[in-house]
């Protein structure tokens, strides 16, 4: 590695190691002056989360593929707004795993292989091209399971990385798919068993990631074997598509016609954090709930006034605002009174329940959520909705 590359590589490792120092949360972008960008995610100090690159949706089919064979992702239609941030993936892998879809061996299996996958890419990437990062406090996902901390992933990148440079393997990116381009040349050096085999997976169809998931070896044993082969030119490497998932175009009115046209009690959320809405959606309405998530903290009040909702979720940490606030201004209103309102929060301590307690929360739910928590908050709070719960 050149100088100016070594310069590149040391700044990179540094912006992580900084990220985990200060116990950083929210998101780091990363660029390089070829127009690739990654995104990792961080909560505490800790890489919870990593997208972009490449071939973000063949990426995830092949985590779910690899952890997860009882998912088929063909059969999951994602909706335009879902994609409209940039972690829908992380989303997704959220919502199964609170469907209880996907276990936490199993999200976590692909959030530790899909950042290893990332951080692969990036430091092959700093190799060629310059690298610049920034750091962006504003976007927080929360953490559905204990991930492993960024210095060993990072450790265990950059042994990786040595590896495959050792084996020759520099300039070969795995986000490339093999193509045979000699058959009949190859067919002297293999057995009709092994070339049969060759032919019906080197078709530059797979990149190198999706051909060592397919033939479960690693990455670096299955690009080395075929090294020999590219020499020759008797395969070459070419570049592929994405493999995205379904999109389904949904009328933007939807919500407003399921909270006017059913008689199910509706709860809502006043939250800035898509996952959080999403998660909450993903619970609520296969139990016979209406849900409606609120963005605009500003405006929150006139459209609860609006929908009446008979449980209302609000977010402690908001723009301009928080959940205390809220809180406070709905006990106000006479229509609110009495309604059940519960803070999401990232911790609970005797503190914090004084200031709800102040505030006029009915209760505190801590994150991550899940099923069994928001189910229990529901059953605990409203008599009507623990009915309804009985009667599915």
């Amino acid at each position: 590695m050149s100088h100016p590359q070594m310069m590149v590589a040391n700044k990179l490792m540094n912006e992580f190691k900084i990220c985990t120092q200060l116990k950083y949360s929210g998101k780091l972008n990363i660029k390089s002056v070829a127009g690739q960008k990654w995104i990792f995610y961080y909560h505490g100090g800790k890489i919870i989360w990593a997208t972009g690159g490449t071939h973000p949706f063949r990426r995830l089919r092949r985590q779910i593929d690899q952890f997860c064979p009882s998912i088929d992702l063909d059969k999951i239609h994602l909706h335009p707004q879902e994609l409209s941030v940039d972690y829908w993936d992380y989303c997704l892998l959220v919502s199964l795993y609170n469907q209880q879809k996907i276990k936490p061996e199993q999200i976590r299996a692909v959030i530790e292989n899909t950042t290893a996958e990332l951080l692969f890419d990036i430091t092959q990437q700093a190799n060629f091209y310059s690298i610049s990062c920034d750091r962006d406090p504003e976007i927080i996902l929360e953490a559905p399971v204990s991930i492993t901390d960024a210095d060993m992933s990072l450790k265990l990148m950059q042994e990786s990385w040595q590896h495959w440079l050792a084996s020759g393997l520099k300039n070969i990116s795995p986000n490339l798919a093999p193509i045979l381009q000699k058959s009949e040349e190859l067919h002297k050096y293999l057995s009709s068993a092994v070339y049969n085999n060759f032919v019906t997976l080197i078709n530059g169809k797979y990149t190198l990631w999706d051909l060592a998931v397919k033939m479960k070896q690693s990455v670096l044993s299955v690009t080395h074997s075929l090294l020999p082969y590219i020499s020759k030119g008797i395969i070459e490497l070419v570049e592929v598509f994405d493999l995205p998932l379904q999109i389904v175009e949904v009328n933007s009115n939807s919500l407003n016609e399921k909270i006017t046209t059913s008689n199910s009690p509706l709860i809502a959320c006043v939250n800035n954090n898509l996952l959080v809405s999403q998660t909450l959606e993903n619970i609520l309405i296969p139990n016979g709930f209406r849900f409606i998530n609120i963005q605009d903290s500003v405006h929150a009040l006139p459209i609860l006034i609006e929908h009446r909702p008979n449980l209302i979720f609000l977010n402690l940490v908001l723009p301009v605002t928080n959940g205390y606030e809220i809180c406070a201004q709905l006990r106000r209103i006479s229509l609110f009174s009495n309604t059940p309102i519960v803070i999401l929060k990232d911790s609970d301590s005797p503190l914090e329940r004084i200031r709800a307690k102040v505030a006029g929360c009915t209760d505190l739910l801590t994150k991550p959520i899940s099923s069994d928590k928001v189910m229990g908050m529901v059953r605990k709070h409203t008599q009507a909705f623990s009915e309804l719960v009985i009667s599915h």
